[in-house]
């Protein structure tokens, strides 16, 4: 996970990365719109619009697929939300 300016420019960097189980590929499009969108192999990316939503679902994940990650994730949310023209990426392998 990293968040990125619009030129692509890494402001701020994950110590790790997410978690994958397959608790993810149960997780309802529905009700996780935007933790649906992550796969293990490709790249999401995520604008300051959908940051909140993004942070709302954080809240709500089931524990199987939690970890440290969130609370990364959770960081890198408020860089994203703190400045202009940022984004976070969750990056594929």
């Amino acid at each position: 996970m990293a968040v990125r300016g619009d030129r692509g420019d890494v402001v701020a960097r994950a110590q790790g990365g997410v978690e994958w189980t397959a608790a993810f590929a149960d997780l309802d499009l529905a009700e996780f719109p935007m933790l649906w969108a992550l796969t293990p192999y490709g790249d999401a990316v995520f604008n300051q619009r959908q940051v909140p939503l993004l942070l709302s679902e954080l809240d709500r994940l089931p524990a199987a697929c939690g970890g440290d990650w969130v609370g990364q994730a959770r960081e890198l949310c408020q860089v994203v939300e703190r400045g202009q023209h940022l984004y976070l990426w969750f990056l594929g392998d």
